[in-house]
């Protein structure tokens, strides 16, 4: 589920356990999707005014907004995030953002700035992150962030910067700040071209004003009149991607396409699929509907269809396990303990038969299916102190604790893999970086960390062409592709996360794909391009959108596949995968 443990918890206490949750009715323009508390608006062709003066985050995609002028916000003075991607707008007036004393989160990314006024920024006392990346910015104002002690990441990646006299005090000003600073390459002039802003040294730029002949009458070095107009090829980290349309990527096959299918009504924070009898199955974590619901394929109306539920006020994860004729459904719960059901045999309903662990499951936030020494094994992750993660194996009739791990950390995600030819668990939390175990001697023992991978909140892998690949979600700042040495995992790619909960990579028949959500933005699909090892974008899920994505599933039914988007502030959507055929 990750970490929306927390949000859910008030929204729960709010609600009240099993009372389905519903947004309450305001303003919304017509051009934007809105939640409780959140708004996406794409293709406006000005800036919305009419929203709910409560609203606490605020996307604009693709409008027809030229210049963000003085005050363009005062209407929304609660705002903690406002995120801009892929406008058209070229200037950023001073005071722009005047009134947003709460903004937290600022990103402007992938549009088309050229300038920014030096106040543009004034008066945002609670910003802690701020993205200019991917625009086309050649140098930033003096004294641009002039007032925001608050800052603690600033990213500049992916703009044209040109490296002379202009960015002396950029390069000056970053030491200095308490913040981690992404700040791009040059992209001019030639001997600088390409050269990694971090890297210049403020001590070899001449840039002070020379006297010559009469008093007062000056001639300034020619490193100060360098102004190169040529384009960078390279724009930014090397392992940056960007949101570039699909039709500008070249492919070594033809990548499958997702259009929307059918809407599953309640929100959902978890999907699974499972096959049981030779049938495909989901089964849907709905906490505010207070249930685990199992859907079936509608072989007369060619749709999903409910066909069980099982009563869990406050899920997070519904995890099943077919063994033979029976079929469980471990059931993780926040509040009035984890439970298992199960079915002894088909034609029976699922009935609850355990309750689990009921003294360290305090507050379980995921949980997976192992097998270890050829016996079933569920690892649920807990992220209340006084619990721990537990490894549940089968013993008799039931699922009984056989270990204890990361006791004191607020697991936030468990992730099962295999490395070496042995079973591994990767443990992420909110306390330290990822913890990778191997099992050894009948119990996991702990191998090793993540290298530069702080403030993860949950981990996925996938493999491809004998590599063991990881995706590492980030909810702010970049999620992470790592690949597997032999010894640790090493990064390979960075990818822009704006409330990303989940990093999903699925492979749907020969595809590997991965999506990274948003709770922001649009989500982001992504295919793994064979040649280059990397992912590329595919494409954007939605229409509709999705809100607050938290899980995806991918199942295969009557020679269709199709792909579960599980949203918690939102219904859960369903989308037909499209291969294809190019050959003719």
């Amino acid at each position: 589920m990750g970490g929306a443990g927390i949000l859910l918890l008030l929204l729960l206490a709010e609600a009240g356990a099993g009372v389905a949750w519903r947004p309450p009715k305001g303003k919304c323009p017509l051009s934007c999707s809105c939640s409780k508390d959140s708004a996406l608006c794409e293709g406006s062709p000005d800036l919305p005014e009419s929203f709910s003066p409560t609203l606490l985050s605020l996307s604009l995609v693709r409008t027809g907004v030229t210049q963000l002028k003085a005050g363009s916000f005062l209407r929304v003075p609660s705002l903690h995030l406002l995120l801009f991607t892929s406008n058209y707008f070229s200037v950023i007036e001073d005071d722009a953002f005047a009134g947003l004393s709460h903004l937290q989160y600022l990103f402007i990314e992938d549009n088309e700035i050229g300038s920014i006024s030096k106040n543009a920024l004034r008066g945002l006392r609670s910003l802690t992150h701020l993205s200019l990346a991917n625009n086309h910015l050649e140098t930033l104002p003096r004294f641009l962030f002039r007032g925001l002690e608050t800052l603690t990441h600033v990213d500049l990646r992916g703009n044209q910067f040109q490296c002379d006299c202009r960015v002396l005090w950029l390069l000056q000003w970053m030491p200095t700040v308490n913040a981690s600073v992404g700040a791009g390459a040059c992209a001019g002039p030639a001997a600088l071209a390409h050269m990694q802003l971090r890297h210049l040294d403020p001590k070899t730029f001449k840039c002070r004003a020379i006297v010559h002949g009469e008093k007062g009458k000056k001639t300034k070095s020619r490193a100060n009149r360098l102004h190169t107009r040529e384009r960078c090829a390279n724009q930014g980290s090397a392992t940056r991607t960007r949101g570039v349309p699909r039709a500008c990527l070249t492919f070594s096959c033809h990548p499958p396409e997702l259009s929307w299918f059918q809407t599953v009504g309640e929100s959902a924070l978890g999907v699974e699929s499972f096959s049981y009898q030779g049938e495909p199955h989901i089964i849907l974590a709905q906490p505010f509907a207070g249930r685990c619901l199992i859907l079936t394929w509608d072989y007369s109306l060619q749709r999903f269809r409910p066909e069980e539920e099982l009563s869990a006020p406050s899920v997070v994860s519904c995890k099943p396990l077919v063994l033979g004729l029976r079929l469980f459904v471990l059931a993780a719960r926040l509040w009035g303990g984890s439970q298992l059901w199960s079915r002894p045999s088909p034609g029976l309903r699922l009935a609850p038969t355990q309750a689990l662990a009921p003294r360290r499951l305090l507050r379980p936030n995921d949980a997976e299916l192992l097998w270890l020494d050829g016996q079933p094994c569920f690892v649920v992750a807990d992220a209340s102190k006084a619990g721990s993660t537990t490894l549940l194996c089968r013993d008799g009739p039931g699922f009984y604790p056989r270990q204890s791990l990361h006791a004191w950390h607020r697991d936030t995600d468990a992730e099962v893999l295999e490395l070496d030819g042995r079973p591994h668990l990767l443990l992420a939390s909110a306390s330290q970086r990822p913890v990778l175990f191997h099992w050894s001697g009948g119990r996991f023992e702990r191998r090793t960390d993540i290298p530069e991978a702080e403030d993860v909140y949950a981990t996925r892998h996938f493999q491809a062409s004998g590599d063991v690949f990881l995706c590492l979600t980030r909810y702010i700042g970049d999620s992470m592709v790592m690949r597997w040495d032999g010894s640790m995992f090493r990064l390979l790619q960075q990818l822009p996360s704006r409330g990303a909960h989940v990093f999903q990579p699925l492979l749907i028949a020969r595809d590997q794909l991965a999506i990274l959500g948003s709770d922001f933005a649009f989500s982001q699909v992504f295919h793994l391009d064979p040649d280059k090892g990397l992912l590329e974008p595919l494409q954007e899920l939605g229409p509709p959108t999705l809100v607050a994505p938290r899980a995806f599933a991918h199942i295969t039914v009557a020679s269709r596949r199709f792909l579960f988007a599980a949203c918690f502030k939102g219904p859960t959507q369903i989308y037909q995968v499209h291969e294809l055929d190019l050959s003719a």
